[in-house]
């Protein structure tokens, strides 16, 4: 093989045929089967090779280090926007949209408090200026800091695979030694009548485009009961939308636990329109909305008319857009790439995480499974594990909800042993000082060990005052020492964590 250019940054084969591009080489003998001389970052038809190609910008971009310096790598995301569901349409924008969403609840019921506010009106144009100002020029930066870098290639195309590690991305393909699938979800929407009618497709939104609308829309229908309903639920219902969400179901989010699930459900239907056990049937054009069919369980059909319509009803992992079982990886009956514990999937040296390969679809779980493969990526020969024990969760709604751990109906229906206690926020001094009368946190223990078998909470700061509880659970911290290992500011609103920990009833 001949080298050609100071920095070895072309390579020809004994034909004269230029067969990679790349910063580091291995140098072969003159005359070695072109078949041999695939390596960094080329083939000698042209098809280039890295040593990693990572599918997706959001989770699986921050993988990308100062430790894979020294390694090709390929980023590939065909998205409109660079960064991922996180940064663009999902945690980051709809909690930048909550919080002005409690400030405006907060200010109705300012008056029990002896504070008079006058009308809350929100400016829409305003609140989405401060929220993409911020988050818009930082897609473009991550961007542009990627297209930097020497050792990575950005491919700004959609991609699937169509071969055993080997990528069409736009009109190429592409291989390398090793794959990390971090391609995400999307929001899945209904087949039904109506939903692909041009009349009523730039009135019908997912989480994607709801919050980039140009102008706060008077009425809204929502479809869904998990997170994602309940936050723009709360968001728009704030702000001054008649809301009117729809569920199928019998109560809003479902994987609570059943007394906070049902307070929530109680909670949030003061503040618009909530019908359950409504399946949606069909979409209509009317004149400045949409009209929303449905039937209830015993096929009693309604309409509910809206000049915007939400669809929130989960996402599905892009599996299929990818083609990964052109590659041989396998996927469960959802469509989730199936991982072992060190995130491999069954194709040597092809890895996967986040919304992609998880049943619980949250940033934090992606970015613990990333530090996993990056690990394993980086020392194969001593392999760490993801660690799924004591996953939590948070939906900033109003009010917001908080977990960890198992529910009271899971620990029944499973037949194991527990004991729980519940203490309402007004039964503290800085519940009394908001003159709460709403919320509450409730623990679950053992009744022989007392270590926590899980921590809800519904009010304000669920997602704060949750988190000595995540710790408990994942250090092994039983609920007696937690409650008195240690002081608890008085009068905080932590002290509601604190009493519901010592009324629990363990031996």
């Amino acid at each position: 093989m001949v080298r050609d250019g100071a920095q070895g940054e072309r390579w020809w084969s004994g034909t004269g045929r230029k067969v990679a591009i790349g910063r580091e080489v291995r140098v072969r003998e003159e005359g070695r089967a072109e078949a041999e001389v695939l390596w960094v970052r080329g083939t000698m038809q042209g098809m280039q090779h890295f040593d990693l190609c990572v599918i997706g910008s959001g989770t699986g971009n921050s993988l990308i280090d100062k430790r894979f310096r020294n390694r090709s790598v390929a980023l590939v995301d065909g998205a409109e926007r660079f960064g991922g569901t996180c940064l663009n349409a999902g945690c980051i924008p709809t909690k930048m949209f909550a919080h002005p969403a409690d400030i405006a609840e907060s200010a109705r019921h300012a008056a029990a408090l002896g504070i008079d506010t006058g009308p809350v009106t929100a400016r829409w144009a305003d609140i989405q200026a401060r929220i993409f100002g911020r988050i818009d020029p930082i897609t473009g930066s991550g961007e542009r800091y990627r297209e930097s870098n020497e050792h990575v290639t950005l491919f700004r195309h959609n991609a699937r695979f169509v071969g055993p590690k080997v990528l069409a991305v736009g009109d190429e393909e592409i291989t390398a030694d090793a794959f990390v699938l971090a391609a995400g979800s999307r929001p899945r929407l209904p087949d039904i009548p109506g939903l692909d009618d041009p009349a009523c497709a730039g009135r019908v939104h997912t989480s994607e485009s709801i919050m980039r609308l140009p102008s706060l829309p008077e009425s809204l229908v929502i479809v869904g009961g998990g997170s994602v309903a309940a936050e723009f639920a709360h968001v728009f219902a704030a702000f001054g939308t008649a809301v009117t969400l729809l569920h199928r179901g019998d109560r809003l989010l479902r994987l609570a636990d059943e007394a906070v699930s049902a307070r929530f459900t109680s909670l949030l239907s003061r503040r618009l329109t909530l019908r359950l056990g409504q399946s949606v049937t069909a979409l209509d054009p009317v004149s400045g909305g949409v009209e929303v069919s449905t039937a209830d369980p015993d096929e009693v059909e309604y309409s509910f008319i809206g000049e915007q319509v939400l669809f929130a009803m989960g996402r599905i992992p892009n599996s299929d857009t990818l083609d990964v079982a052109a590659t041989g990886v396998a996927v469960d009956e959802d469509g989730r790439v199936v991982v072992d514990a060190h995130q491999r999937t069954n194709v040597e040296g092809i890895y996967a995480l986040g919304d992609l390969s998880s049943p619980r679809q949250l940033k934090h779980v992606a970015n613990h499974e990333a530090r996993v493969v990056r690990h394993n990526l980086l020392h194969p020969d001593d392999l760490i594990s993801s660690d799924h024990r004591f996953i939590p969760q948070a939906v900033f709604s109003g009010p917001q909800l908080a977990w960890v751990g198992r529910t009271e109906q899971d620990l029944r229906e499973a037949g194991v042993r527990y004991v729980t206690a519940t203490r309402e926020y007004g039964d503290v001094a800085y519940g009394w000082a908001m003159e709460d009368t709403d919320h509450f946190v409730k623990v679950i223990a053992d009744p022989d060990t007392g270590l926590l078998l899980g921590g809800h909470v519904i009010g304000p700061d669920a997602a704060n005052l949750v988190q000595p509880l995540i710790q408990a659970m994942s250090f092994g911290q039983d609920a007696r020492s937690l409650a008195r290992g240690q002081y608890w500011i008085h009068p905080a609103l932590a002290e509601v964590v604190e009493n519901a920990l010592l009324d629990l009833p363990l031996a």
